[in-house]
């Protein structure tokens, strides 16, 4: 009997250590992806470095008083490859760093939200609702992974929030861009051009033709997302704007005006740039004409005066009058000649 329950005991323990063996010996090695980074912690503690993210140029982008709220550790990032090994108390946490895309108007927490992720709404400042419609490119920050993994519960809703918390902001309060100073015409034409302003700034206008600077915008705005969540922003893509139907036609009609106006202002400039250039024209061939009637008197003054200088007196310039006389007489069909009585 004893010696049963002593087969029975090493046969518990031999399946025990090898169950240990199989569960946290072999299979305790483990391999990381191309796509993949990956942080261990022992006991739930991250190895951590001797820097935190304000020695990381990402830190740039925060502002003074949020630099010690995102003061986080740098933590050691094991790369792709293998295989790597990790005891019991060890916790792999495995993070894809290849770049995401995500519609502007999901929400992580509820898929119904934003007319079923298909559409996000804000605010004009002319209190125009309008519908948003684009995507959003984004990636974990590699040298901040302890934000994303530990810093937040959910990173990616609170990234989302932050971003749409400031493309509402920045929808709320867009202007269009100052256009440019008018430009004079050289010195002497007497005229300016004069830039018209054809119709007041519309929002959802202003919004439709500066979409690029608007997607720029919030790039901008973003980049400390990378600081504060782990996250960075790689593009926001703004591809529609969408206004509510019960005032789609009456943008329509602004529109179509706006556009008349801009076509016979366009067609008022070209007239008289038309205008402008035949005047330049004129006052030249007319600059010229003159210069071909001088010229002939300017030459002969110069050959005069060259006669006078070098001649022999004034026998030579009377015989010069003379020839000049009778070329005259001879192409003249009349001549009238005073007689002394």
């Amino acid at each position: 009997m004893e010696d049963e329950f002593g087969l029975s005991l090493a046969g518990l323990m031999f399946g025990a250590l090898g169950w240990f063996t199989l569960r946290y010996v072999i299979f305790g090695f483990f391999t990381v992806n191309q796509n993949e980074r990956v942080v261990k912690t022992s006991f739930g503690k991250a190895q951590r470095l001797h820097t935190t993210t304000l020695d990381n140029p990402m830190a740039e982008h925060l502002r003074a008083d949020e630099r010690e709220r995102y003061q986080y550790p740098q933590v050691r990032v094991i790369p792709p490859g293998g295989p790597y090994f990790k005891w019991p108390w060890e916790t792999v946490h495995r993070v894809k760093v290849a770049t995401e895309t995500a519609n502007l108007a999901y929400d992580p927490e509820d898929p119904n939200a934003n007319r079923g992720g298909a559409m996000l709404e804000a605010v004009t400042k002319d209190q125009l609702n309008i519908g948003l419609i684009g995507q959003l490119r984004w990636r974990v920050s590699e040298q901040n992974l302890y934000a994303y993994l530990f810093g937040v519960k959910r990173p990616l809703v609170h990234v989302l929030g932050y971003f749409i918390s400031i493309l509402r902001q920045k929808i709320a309060s867009f202007e269009a861009p100052t256009p440019l100073e008018p430009k004079a015409l050289p010195a002497g034409d007497g005229a300016h051009h004069v830039d018209l302003k054809m119709t007041e700034g519309i929002s959802i206008n202003d919004l439709r033709k500066n979409l690029r600077d608007l997607n720029e915008q919030m790039d901008r705005e973003c980049l400390s997302s990378a600081a504060r969540y782990g996250i960075v922003l790689d593009a926001s893509l703004i591809t529609g704007i969408d206004p509510p139907p019960e005032v789609e036609s009456a943008l329509a009609a602004i529109n179509t005006a706006h556009n008349h106006v801009g076509s016979e202002v366009s067609l008022a400039r070209a007239a008289a740039d038309q205008k402008i250039v035949q005047s330049r024209r004129a006052v030249e061939i007319e600059t010229l004409n003159a210069q071909a009637e001088v010229e002939p008197l300017l030459q002969l003054a110069n050959q005069l005066s060259e006669l006078k200088r070098n001649g022999s007196g004034p026998a030579l310039l009377a015989a010069y009058v003379r020839n000049v006389k009778l070329n005259l007489f001879a192409r003249a069909r009349a001549a009238f000649i005073k007689v002394d009585p």
